[in-house]
């Protein structure tokens, strides 16, 4: 393995990366992606165990904006006088470690939680941050899928409605605008992409954008049908990062390095379509889902982007739906 991946597969903050170290301490050697998915209560209680532990690391970007690593999604943070504002909270079980980094940050409250879509690895902060005084802003989708039972089918798994208190308060259809701390923040809806709750978060003035799961930097995503998602969403919405940035935009992605750019979204969306295409042909044929996977259509992908918890027969399995 290169050591850029190996890199990759310490990463707290792409949440799914509890499953290895877990496996190996109880089954030694690492669990299949589909038996953990399979197992998915389980998975989600190991992302919970490992999130209430783990190290919070700060990357500094620009104009006050930074990004923190560790606690579910990759959380975007504004600081200045009007309070911090966070793009994603994370898991609740990390709230010792978000509230000892965000308090070395600035003294000042989070006044504004911005939610990108609903899974918890991104919203489940909202049941801290709402009772500790943050006004909560997502998209429609969002609060609908967050006030009420909701399951994700590939991990069989009923997720819980929030209380009243930790869901949004301000959610919108199509876009939002915010003023705060010196920086203009474009909230915009993507359509189904990961799931049909995605929303990206634009600092204008620093020329910062979070793309949150729409974009997974390095290797392959999960695309929750569930939900809305889809591939050819998936790649429309990375169709409309590239439109809206420049090489000089730094992109905050979902999971994944956390600061990254143009080049590394590109090679990304060039990847989506050059799998999504692969697999349509191969259904077209007429092989099953099973054909389709042992005739390993992410082959050349898999170097750079099939070295993590999503292997490339579960991202195949995850196209092949979607085709």
């Amino acid at each position: 393995m290169h050591v850029a991946h190996q890199h990759l597969l310490t990463r707290r903050g792409f949440c799914l990366c509890c499953i290895g170290t877990s496996a190996i301490a109880a089954g030694g050697g690492w669990l299949s992606p589909r038996a953990a998915y399979a197992e998915a209560r389980g998975l989600v209680s190991l992302i919970k165990d490992s999130a209430a532990t783990s190290p919070i690391t700060v990357h500094r970007l620009r104009n006050n904006v930074s990004v923190l690593e560790g606690s579910g999604g990759n959380v975007a943070v504004l600081t200045g006088p009007d309070g911090k504002v966070l793009v994603d909270g994370g898991i609740s079980v990390s709230r010792p470690q978000m509230t000892k980094t965000l308090q070395a940050m600035s003294a000042d409250p989070v006044t504004h939680l911005i939610n990108t879509h609903w899974h918890f690895d991104h919203a489940d902060g909202n049941s801290w941050l709402g009772p500790a005084g943050a006004k909560i802003i997502a998209h429609d989708n969002t609060l609908k899928y967050l006030s009420q039972v909701q399951r994700v089918e590939e991990w069989d798994y009923n997720f819980l409605p929030l209380d009243a208190v930790s869901l949004p308060t301000d959610v919108f259809a199509e876009s939002h605008d915010l003023e705060l701390n010196g920086q203009s923040i474009a909230l915009k809806y993507y359509g189904p992409a990961h799931t049909d709750s995605d929303i990206s978060v634009t600092f204008g003035e620093a020329d910062i954008v979070h793309v949150a799961d729409t974009f997974w930097n390095g290797v392959y995503p999960f695309i929750d049908y569930s939900t809305g998602g889809s591939i050819d969403g998936m790649i429309a919405a990375s169709d409309a990062n590239l439109a809206a940035t420049t090489d000089k935009t730094i992109i905050i992605p979902g999971h994944g390095k956390p600061v990254s750019n143009r080049a590394e979204l590109k090679a990304f969306r060039d990847m989506l379509v050059g799998i999504r295409d692969n697999v349509a042909k191969l259904k077209r044929e007429g092989r099953t889902r099973d054909e389709t996977v042992a005739a390993k259509p992410t082959a050349v992908f898999d170097p750079i982007w099939g070295n993590f918890v999503i292997d490339p027969a579960f991202f195949t399995r995850l196209v092949y739906e979607g085709v």
